[in-house]
Formats: C-alpha cells, structure tokens, sequence
C-alpha cells in the first residue's frame, strides 16, 4: 500500500493517478474525502497532519509514503507516528532552493524544506529527496491577468527556469516508491528546457492563439502588495531566488529520463494541456 499526503494538491494527485493506473494499491489522506475526486479505486480516508488521531488509520498496512505538504506545516508528529508503524520508505518533494553543506539556508523556503529533510533523516526510515524548483503550475498565476487582455506585467522578464511538468514529477515518484535504489539519494527534478519568463509567456500565447507578451514592472510594488497577504518573508525569498536566475539559464538535466524512462514534457506540452485553465 501506498500511502500519498497532499492527495489533492496538484502533485499528490498527478501521483495517485499514476500509481491507480499502474495498477498499485494506494491510499490518499485528505481532509475532506467527499471533495477529493480521485479515480474509483482509490483508498481515500479522512485524515490531517494536525490530528495524530488520524495517523493509525491512515498508515496501517502502509509500504511508502509520499510527502507533499504545504510550505510552513510541521509534519514532525505523522513522521514519528510513520516510522513507529514500519514504514519502509518515505519519498519528500522537496525544494530545489535546498542548499547541501551548508550551516544556515539562504531563505525561509530552503530553511522549511532543509528542516524537513533533517526530519525525515532523524527517523531512520530509507528516504528520497525530490527537489524542485519552478514547476510549469507556477504559470497558472497568470490567469487571472490574461482575463483583462494579453499583457503579463511581472518582474524578471529574463528570469530563467527549466520549468517541469506536474506529471513528470508525478512519474518520478511513483517509480522511486515502488522502485528499489534510491534510498538515500538526492534527485534534482528539471523540465525538458530553460526559458525566460518572457519565452515562457510567447510559447503560453502560442498555445491559447494568442499574441501574449510579458511586461516588466519593478519589483518592490509586487513584493509589498502579495506581502499584505502571504507571509512577506516567503514573498521576499520567491522573488530573490527568481532574481538570482536573470541571465543565467536555468540548469537541464536527464534525471527524469533516467528514472522514468521518458524525456520530460515540453512547457509547449504542459501549456497546450491546460489551455481549458486560462479560458
């Protein structure tokens, strides 16, 4: 059996879907199970990580387990209560700002994510590390812009990501829950290319039929205005791990064929998917 946390998230979910079609037993933990939607088959239960009530039925029979988990919850409770009930892997989606070696994190998301890791080593459970940084999903902000003509006005036109489809970090888990060598290792999860936002923002409008462009504005206005309503300290560390990418593109690697077997999707790929989203 295993055992998914964050089901409903778009990971989570992308990996249920993936191991349901391969035909594994797996289990979904969600707060509220009537709304989780997943596909006939799926063990949902009804479960939170702030309840340790919750946990024995949740793990029980569990073989692995996928964290994904909402930037700032502490998950150090279900960690203890996984590795008491004899879990034999546990696979996190961690975040690529995650520095090795270090004494302190740069910012308040490598710090969360690193803390996470530290956590999950402490209960000597076999672990994988999946780090990413700038998922394709990112660009599902745009929308609410796109509503009011074909201008995207952000910062850092030049910012460089290899921006990786959902699916393909969905496939990387299920390979590395069910598969054998991995235990321990560190993945670096990349897309197929680098592109600028502004690249990122043409090949979007070229899957829409649109003529999209990206507008650089500066960026203190934006920081100050998504700081009155998400912790501003986590605004500050998204917008300087994004600027520290101008100019620079962003790193490609075959992580994803190595383990899947496939070449990573293609952002044209992911936009032409969810191009119903921007409608």
């Amino acid at each position: 059996m295993f055992l998914v946390i964050g089901a409903t998230a778009h990971f989570g979910r992308q990996t249920v879907e993936a191991l349901h079609e391969e035909g594994r037993p797996v289990r979904a933990l969600t707060r509220s199970p009537e709304k989780a939607g997943l596909p006939e088959g799926v063990e949902v239960v009804q479960g939170d990580l702030a309840v340790p009530e919750t946990f024995a039925a949740a793990l029980d029979g569990v073989t692995a387990v996928l964290l994904v988990l909402p930037y700032g919850l502490d998950a150090t409770a279900f960690l203890e209560a996984a590795a008491k009930s004899g879990v034999g892997r546990i696979v996190f989606l961690s975040s690529g700002a995650v520095a090795d070696g270090v004494d302190e994190q740069a910012d308040v998301i490598a710090a969360y994510h690193a803390g996470v890791e530290r956590a999950i080593t402490a209960t000597g459970v076999p672990a994988t590390m999946l780090r990413i940084m700038f998922p394709a999903i990112n660009s599902l902000a745009f929308g609410m812009q796109l509503q009011g003509g074909d201008v995207i006005r952000g910062a850092y036109a030049d910012a460089a990501f290899s921006m990786i489809h959902e699916r393909d970090v969905a496939d990387v888990a299920a390979r590395v829950l069910t598969g054998d060598g991995h235990e321990g290792r560190v993945y670096e999860l990349a897309g197929a290319a680098s592109l600028t936002q502004a690249e990122q923002v043409r090949v979007l409008g070229e899957a829409l039929g649109r003529p999209l462009r990206f507008e650089e504005v500066p960026d203190r206005p934006l920081r100050e205005q998504m700081g009155e309503f998400m912790d501003p300290d986590f605004v500050n560390a998204l917008f300087d791990l994004m600027a520290a990418t101008v100019g620079r593109p962003a790193p490609v690697n075959s992580v994803v064929e190595d383990i899947t077997g496939h070449e990573p999707r293609t952002y044209a790929q992911w936009a032409s998917e969810h191009a119903g989203d921007f409608a």
